[in-house]
């Protein structure tokens, strides 16, 4: 990735709304209704932990009074309309990455605004590194929180059932987990009717409660939210520890951006989920103060008696839903640290033949479910879950509005004043989030900041050893321009027969090609360098697949070739081969059909020094060991693979 240097002539960015696909054709009702069902599922169903939590905290220092209740209405509102609708829904939304969102591709953004090298970059990626092991913590917690928490309704009209609580709801984890193979729009579209029946459902029980009491509304004033934090200034920031769960879920909206698209995800929220919200969360307080009890599980009493167990079922689907944001969102998040050289090249199932966005990730889909199903054993409610959760959560959007005040003031040339008004109203309140959920680190806050160090030691390991090796293969694979010079001469023989070699660039001498050179003394007849780049578009029009260069002769008989191919394409060389001999682009004496392909496979050998410990070596060989590559349809009766070692 080339990228200029952060001076004044620093490129503008403009709004992405046209990158993906979806900005285009528009928003099909079908689209929207995928969204519903991936997108919203982990911030609606927030209604069913949030006030709960804020009334229990500390054996309840936030009462049931008026005064309480108001305030804390007016924080969760204000809350979501600044964080959610204005931050993320409005504001953030325009940064995307060739159409994909989350912490990743801001931090794609800001290298590119800031240059690839400068210590600025540097610092900002390690940052944006924090963020998404932030996110990995979040997204082992959310579906078991959100699980645990619709399951738990059961024991509002069978109470003796309290036993088989974890039972059940790690049945439905696991069915979650294993149907993720299918794919995001698969899974979109099945639960999406689902989500709308239930954001219908949250509107129409808090309608049902704030017309018992209208006054209610009065909590959607901020007047009443600054009263409270002034009257009540500790009891309010210990508060905002729980009032942060009403948030959750806006990362994991923004990660899951490339799947959809922005207008659906907006769309959706406007007309739909913030509506639903807000209504529900009125209809929780007006109950709270009509019934102070209440507040022990204020969403289930809400729900009229004969209607309880159907809303324990609706719920429990519900929060299913809600685990699906953040495992989209983690598939989304691993693949663009991937391409960013964060994490080892990991297998990738392209699940929709239309959207780059829709992946699937089998490794991250098994680590998830065990993460998860350990967490509910261990914890086994969702109110012990609730003290492990929001750190995260709240670290992840102060990131985010790191790397978005630097877009916005480089790409989108935002003026200062507004670059510090956006700083105060983002970055004060996210950080008054954080600090107050620190005080959770001791009750199993920690556990989402030991999942967030694991993945930051692997991703900034792997980043470390990457730069180390691919310096070190480099320097082995020489120049491919001296290269020729020296090995296209009569002292070399040449061997009969087509060999191909698979390669990332036309710069250096594939390891495979230098190898049989230096040792067997021989070099084919026809060689051809073959690199192969992925698009950003479904399918790569047939003339615009192949690249051909004679590497400055013509009649040597070594070619370079690089193929295009769009991400519901599997890469296959041997067909690009067929194609560049049928265009003439091969001269007709190689044939293809017989080509021999060798593979340079380079083992990793460690060695003392070079500025990364013996843990951290030994962790990125094994790594390496994980990672996959795409074999690019290679026939195993025709392929050699030619190994070396490269120091570490």
């Amino acid at each position: 990735m080339s990228s200029p240097t952060a001076t004044q002539d620093a490129p503008v960015l403009p709004p992405q709304r046209g990158t993906h696909p979806h900005a285009v054709e528009g928003v099909r009702a079908t689209l929207l209704l995928a969204a519903l069902g991936v997108v919203f599922g982990d911030i609606g169903t927030s209604p069913l932990y949030a006030f709960q939590t804020v009334f229990s905290l500390d054996g309840g220092i936030v009462k049931a009074t008026p005064s309480d209740v108001y305030g804390v209405v007016s924080l969760m509102f204000w809350s979501i309309t600044l964080i959610v609708t204005i931050k993320y829904i409005v504001v953030i939304m325009r940064a995307d990455n060739d159409g994909e969102g989350g912490v990743m591709a801001l931090a794609a953004l800001t290298r590119r605004l800031l240059g690839e090298h400068s210590a600025r970059s540097g610092y900002l990626v390690a940052l944006a590194v924090a963020g998404a092991s932030l996110f990995y913590g979040d997204s082992v917690i959310t579906p078991a929180i959100s699980v645990l928490s619709a399951v738990e309704g059961l024991k509002v009209p069978f109470p003796g059932v309290a036993h088989l609580v974890v039972p059940v709801a790690l049945v439905i984890l696991t069915v979650l987990f294993a149907s993720q193979r299918f794919g995001t729009a698969k899974v979109g579209k099945l639960f999406g009717p689902v989500m709308v029946l239930w954001f219908l459902a949250l509107a129409a029980l808090g309608v049902n409660q704030a017309v018992r009491r209208p006054g209610i509304v009065r909590g959607l004033s901020p007047t009443y939210a600054v009263t409270f934090v002034f009257d009540h200034p500790f009891i309010a920031f210990v508060a905002m520890g729980a009032v942060v769960l009403g948030i959750t879920g806006a990362e994991a909206l923004y990660a899951d951006m490339g799947h959809f698209g922005v207008p659906p995800i907006r769309r959706a929220w406007f007309f739909v989920v913030f509506p639903a919200l807000t209504l529900n969360y009125l209809g929780q307080g007006s109950l709270i103060l009509q019934h102070p009890r209440s507040a022990e599980n204020p969403f289930f009493l809400m729900v009229p008696q004969a209607l309880q167990v159907p809303m324990v079922v609706l719920a429990t689907l519900a929060t299913v839903i809600a685990s699906q944001a953040v495992i989209s969102g983690a598939f989304s998040l691993t693949r663009q640290a991937s391409r960013l050289g964060l994490l080892p090249p990991l297998q990738i199932r392209q699940t929709s033949e239309h959207e780059e966005g829709q992946v699937y990730l089998p490794f991250v889909n098994t680590a998830l479910f065990v993460g998860v199903v350990a967490l509910t054993l261990v914890f086994r409610s969702a109110e012990r879950l609730a003290t492990a959760y929001g750190v995260s959560v709240t670290g992840a959007l102060v990131v985010d509005t790191v790397l978005l005040l630097v877009v916005a003031r480089l790409g989108w040339r935002w003026a200062g004043w507004k670059v510090a008004l956006a700083a105060v109203a983002f970055g004060g309140v996210e950080l008054t989030f954080l600090a107050a959920n620190l005080s959770k680190v001791l009750h199993g806050g920690y556990l989402p900041l030991a999942i967030a160090t694991v993945m930051f030691t692997i991703m900034t390991t792997w980043q470390a050893g990457r730069r180390v090796v691919t310096k070190n293969r480099l320097e082995s694979e020489g120049s491919l321009a001296q290269f020729l010079q020296a090995s296209c001469s009569p002292a070399v023989p040449r061997s009969p027969g087509t060999a191909v070699f698979p390669h990332p660039s036309m710069d250096t001498t594939p390891l495979a090609l230098r190898l049989m050179v230096e040792r067997l003394t021989v070099l084919p007849e026809h060689v051809v360098i073959v690199s192969a780049t992925a698009m950003n578009v479904p399918h790569v029009p047939v003339e615009e697949r192949l690249q051909f260069d004679d590497l400055g002769d013509p009649d040597d008989g070594i070619f370079y070739l690089r193929m295009h191919y769009g991400f519901a394409d599997e890469p296959d060389i041997p067909q690009a081969l067929a194609l560049a001999q049928e265009r003439g682009l091969v001269e007709g004496e190689a044939d293809v059909d017989t080509a021999t392909y060798y593979l340079s496979r380079a083992s990793i050998r460690t060695t003392p020094g070079g500025g990364m410990g013996r843990f951290r070596k030994g962790l990125f060989v094994f790594l390496a060991r994980q990672s996959t590559a795409p074999n690019f349809a290679l026939p195993p009766e025709r392929t050699v693979v030619m190994g070396s070692q490269v120091t570490l």
